[in-house]
């Protein structure tokens, strides 16, 4: 009982000095997300693909993510610490598999592409800038779940809101 409590004592006493106050330096409790911001506005994002409404529809789930899972307060006033703009570049279908015995699709993929810019309204300084950033997921359309193509572009949506939310923090 001694031995599985002093190495329980000699664990917690390593961890905590191998933790740092800076993520960049290693283990660490503190936020990766930038102190000094507080606010981030976000104007819809522009679409440059062929598919109405996708813009409105992503800008929104980005809205809702940064919320959900950053620090920062999304405002629509434009003195806002910081802004994130964007560009909707690419809507692709990409076919995944096919049944062998007839040729028809089974499983599909909607792959989404976007630009965008994080920057400090403050300075001026680009924070965070992507280009091509793409986010993939797949549907199954095919008899038997007939997934609708609306699943598979919140699915993919979804998860480029997840991925450009985890985008906006600290350099490591």
């Amino acid at each position: 009982m001694i031995r599985s409590t002093t190495a329980l004592w000699t664990a917690v006493c390593l961890l905590v000095a191998g933790c740092a106050s800076d993520p960049r330096r290693g283990y660490s409790f503190e936020s990766t997300y930038d102190k000094g911001v507080k606010t981030v506005v976000i104007p819809v994002f522009k679409n440059y693909t062929g598919t109405p409404g996708l813009e409105v529809e992503l800008t929104e789930a980005i809205v809702k993510e940064i919320q959900a899972s950053t620090p920062f307060k999304v405002t629509s006033d434009e003195p806002a610490d910081t802004r994130l703009s964007g560009i909707l570049t690419a809507a692709e279908m990409k076919r995944l598999s096919v049944r062998s015995q007839t040729g028809l699709v089974q499983e599909l993929a909607m792959q989404l592409t976007v630009d965008f810019d994080w920057t400090d309204n403050r300075s001026g300084k680009t924070l965070v800038s992507r280009r091509n950033y793409t986010a993939t997921d797949s549907f199954i359309p095919a008899v038997g779940v007939r997934e609708s193509l609306e699943t598979g572009q919140q699915a993919t949506i979804q998860r480029l809101a997840k991925d450009i939310a985890a985008e906006l923090r600290s350099a490591w």
